[in-house]
């Protein structure tokens, strides 16, 4: 008996957290870009030395990552 009722509690739990979860984050900051580093008039050589940013996006090197578009976290090499 006590078992049935720890199983539901558990499900409406459950229910209750899928629910409750906000998957628009608007309101949150974005930790991957900073728009203030963004600088289109700095000169970025053309080597090819892909990066991936951390916003999932392969840029063609570090320099475009960090000044065109302001990615202030990357891994070397494409994304997957």
């Amino acid at each position: 008996m006590k078992i049935k009722i720890l199983r539901k509690l558990i499900l409406l739990l459950l229910i209750a957290i899928l629910f409750t979860c906000d998957k628009d984050n608007d309101d949150v900051p974005n930790m991957c870009i900073d728009e203030t580093l963004i600088n289109l008039d700095l000169v970025c050589t053309e080597e090819a030395q892909p990066v991936c940013g951390c916003d999932g996006i392969t840029y063609g090197n570090s320099c475009e990552a960090f000044n065109w578009h302001g990615v202030i976290a990357y891994s070397e090499g494409p994304c997957n």
